[in-house]
C-alpha cells in the first residue's frame, strides 16, 4: 500500500498540470446544463423586429408635439416586408465545377433547430400620410415635412400633409 501511494505522488508531482486539466473537465462535466428532459428553452423576444403599428404610433407621438400641428394621424406604407439574409454554407466541388449550397442550422436539443440570421434587412417606406388639424398651415406643413423626410428618408414628394378635423 506504502508502494501505491508513492507512486500516485511521484505521477501526481510529475504530471501535476495533466492531473489538473482532468480534474477541470471533470468539474465541468458535473455542472448542470440548465436544461431538462422536457423543457422548452424561453422564447426570446425578438429585439429587431419591425412592427408597423408601433412605428406610426411612435411618429404620430412625436409629429404631435410640433407647435402648431395638434392631434396627429400618420400613415406610413412600405415596399415589403422585413427580410432576413440567412447564414449559408457553400460547398464547392472545384475539380467538377459544381457548387452547392445549403442554410446553416444550429440544432438546440433533440426537437429544435434555428437558423442562423446573418442580417436583417428592414422594409423601405414608399410614402407617408399625416392628417392633422395644423395641416392647412404651411409653416406647420414644412416643419411636418421636414421631420418625416430625416425620420424616414422619404423626399417631399412622398410625404402627403392633409388638414383634419
Amino acid at each position: 500500500m506504502d508502494r501505491l501511494a508513492q507512486r500516485v505522488r511521484a505521477s501526481f508531482a510529475k504530471y501535476r498540470l495533466v492531473w489538473l486539466v482532468i480534474l477541470a473537465g471533470l468539474v465541468l462535466l458535473l455542472l448542470p446544463t440548465g436544461g431538462g428532459e422536457g423543457e422548452e428553452p424561453a422564447a426570446e423576444p425578438a429585439q429587431g423586429t419591425f412592427d408597423l403599428e408601433a412605428t406610426e404610433a411612435r411618429l404620430a407621438q412625436a409629429l404631435s408635439k410640433i407647435r402648431g400641428a395638434g392631434e396627429v394621424t400618420v400613415v406610413l406604407t412600405v415596399a415589403n416586408g422585413p427580410r432576413q439574409v440567412l447564414a449559408q454554407d457553400v460547398d464547392r466541388d472545384t475539380g467538377q465545377g459544381e457548387e452547392s449550397t445549403q442554410t446553416v442550422v444550429l440544432s438546440r436539443g433533440s426537437s429544435s433547430q434555428e437558423t442562423v440570421t446573418v442580417q436583417e434587412i428592414y422594409p423601405q417606406y414608399q410614402g407617408v400620410l399625416v392628417v392633422c388639424p395644423g395641416g392647412g398651415d404651411p409653416e406647420v406643413r414644412l416643419q411636418l415635412t421636414q421631420a418625416l423626410s430625416a425620420l424616414t428618408g422619404l423626399g417631399a414628394d412622398k410625404i402627403s400633409i392633409s388638414e383634419g378635423k
